[in-house]
């Protein structure tokens, strides 16, 4: 008990005296995790809110649909009823296909005529106001919040214009813009809306000859069985279609379908940032922590107390930011699973999976990168540790005729980056990946748009927005992790490198000349990263194309590349600066 308190004191008083790097590794991971844990909770999310709205407005397991009100309809509504495998049913209810205008937006809508007090199957939850009345219309909240209606509001229907008295949730549809299901013409020719009247309002609908269709919702006694029921109902004889429960969620996953892919690799990309900012941060660390391994050695501590302390930070800050990323993907999955909002939101959050899965990825990321140091800190000798003496360069005699014909930046910066050329190579992967990303957002960008409404650009897509969406979150996330890794980049090199710069002042070179030799070392490798990253962004949006995908023009793919570069540029200006004013003297004189 005592080796362990004293390994948490001893961890706990170096994040005191370390908060910014701690923040740092905090920031990568829960990013990283966070984004892996959402992408990981969207398989099966959809069908998670539909089974609790379905419990909720007790919804229907088979809706049968027939084109018209004719006697063959009734006739085949009657031998549907009464089959014994229905418990119950409601309806039938008459849908007529209309158009709606509200606030400047006009869009095709499903209007039903719904009875005052709603049956035993198909009891839509009003989520505001009330339920329908008579000269009053209630509009499926997804729609509602398309439209951008309230309460109080006015819509057009076929030519009326009535107020909306409520907003209401039902399973019994899909999602918007899904509600025609077949549609008048047999099929979901076109985007839809839905909405409620009483039936004494839809009689003037009925006049106006729209196309209507029947609607009967049957709850069987085994919810499972749908597909046996409708096959026992097929044939010429059965004048209807038929839409199962199952169906529907299949149909209202299709919204968020391209968003698990974006999220997934998104997190992919994510985590290789996250393990090469925090495998720069752990040699960084290491190197400031090679007096202090000394001490250690030094008062008696064995090579398992040692490795313990140093290896239970990375661990312990790993666990935390794997659990704020988790929380974070709770608290944001209801917003990403359902933006249509015509489903009801749940408080469930990941699975144990998608748990575990995470864990495992924020523990690999923390070990690996700081295994590495942690051996090389714990096999360094207790006088070298203690007197912290830099490391002598290898010597390369056959790069001096080179050297003296570089410019004095370039020469330093080549310097750093063949004496870490692994780090350099991790900066060149990180813009890479940044690239890779800004790339797909640009191609994303430049589709075609479309639009649920009539001649109402206003009623964008859905699902191409909610892709637009999590590409623009993927892509902040990787901008602002690629910059915390340059930064702390730019700083651990410009912290291992101080003798050296300060050898290379000492015979002549300018600070400004250090500062850029400091960014070119981060520079030279991201000029190539940025360049690779655009073919591979192309590659990458490759899979997920349709034949007619336009892509951007290559003016913006290489623009967006040297813009990347630039802020690099401008990022590694302020610690290689900082860096560059550090005292000569004081260097030299803590290296004698």
């Amino acid at each position: 008990m005592g080796r362990i308190l004293l390994v948490l004191r001893l961890v706990r008083s170096d994040v005191r005296r370390h908060p910014g790097q701690a923040a740092m590794l905090l920031l990568s991971l829960t990013v990283a995790t966070g984004m892996l844990a959402l992408g990981g909770a969207l398989g099966g999310a959809t069908e998670t809110l539909y089974r609790h709205t379905r419990a909720v407005t007790a919804g229907p397991d088979v809706v049968a649909v027939s084109p018209d009100d004719s006697s063959a309809t009734t006739a085949t509504q009657a031998s549907l009823t009464g089959d014994p495998a229905v418990a119950a049913h409601s309806g039938p209810y008459l849908h007529y296909y209309s158009k709606l205008t509200a606030k400047g937006s006009t869009s095709y809508v499903v209007v039903t005529a719904a009875a005052a007090k709603p049956g035993p199957v198909d009891r839509p939850l009003v989520t505001s106001g009330t339920w329908v009345r008579p000269g009053g219309v209630v509009v499926e909240r997804g729609f509602a919040a398309a439209l951008g209606v309230q309460v109080g509001d006015r819509v057009t229907v076929a030519g009326r214009s009535v107020p909306v008295v409520g907003t209401a949730v039902s399973a019994a549809t899909t999602v918007y813009p899904f509600a025609q299901l077949t549609g008048p013409e047999g099929g979901p020719s076109d985007y839809s809306g839905l909405v409620w009247m009483s039936q004494r309002d839809t009689r003037a609908l009925a006049a106006e000859d729209l196309p209507v269709a029947s609607l009967l919702y049957l709850k069987l006694r085994d919810p499972d069985a749908t597909q046996a029921f409708v096959n026992a109902h097929r044939g010429p004889s059965v004048h209807a279609t038929f839409q199962s429960w199952q169906f529907m969620i299949g149909q209202d996953a299709t919204i968020i379908e391209g968003s698990q892919p974006i999220l997934v690799v998104g997190s992919w990309l994510l985590s290789f940032l996250a393990i090469a900012g925090v495998a720069t941060l752990a040699a960084g660390r290491a190197a400031r922590q090679t007096r202090r391994v000394g001490l250690l050695k030094a008062v008696g501590a064995t090579p398992g107390l040692i490795a313990a302390v140093l290896l239970t930070e990375y661990v312990t800050l790993a666990l935390i930011a794997d659990a704020l990323g988790l929380l974070a993907a709770r608290f944001t999955q209801p917003v990403v699973v359902n933006p249509t909002a015509s489903l009801l939101t749940t408080s469930a959050g990941p699975s144990g999976g998608v748990i575990t899965v995470t864990t495992v990825v924020a523990l690999a990321v923390a070990l690996l990168t700081t295994l590495g140091p942690t051996l090389r800190a714990m096999r360094t000798e207790t006088v070298a540790a203690l007197s912290d003496t830099p490391r002598r360069p290898d010597q390369r005699a056959r790069l001096t005729p080179l050297a003296a014909v570089l410019p004095v930046p370039v020469l330093l910066g080549l310097r750093l980056i063949a004496r870490r050329p692994g780090r350099a190579f991790l900066q060149a992967c990180s813009v890479t990946a940044t690239v890779i990303t800004i790339t797909a957002l640009l191609v994303i960008f430049v589709q075609r748009r479309v639009s649920y409404g009539i001649d109402s650009p206003h009623l964008g897509s859905l699902k191409d927005a909610q892709s637009r969406h999590m590409i623009v979150a993927v892509a902040a996330a990787l901008v602002v992790l690629a910059a915390v890794n340059t930064l702390t980049t730019t700083w651990t090199t410009a912290w291992e490198a101080r003798h050296t710069m300060a050898v290379a002042r000492a015979l002549g070179a300018t600070p400004g000349q250090v500062t850029a030799g400091l960014s070119a070392a981060q520079l030279l490798p991201a000029v190539p990263g940025a360049v690779v990253g655009i073919p591979l962004g192309i590659a990458f949006c490759w899979p997920f194309s349709a034949a007619n995908t336009v892509y951007p023009p290559a003016w913006w793919l290489f623009g967006a590349a040297l813009a990347t570069v630039l802020v690099t540029a401008a990022l590694t200006a302020v610690p290689a600066r900082i860096a560059a004013r550090r005292s000569v003297a004081q260097t030299l004189g803590a290296a004698a």
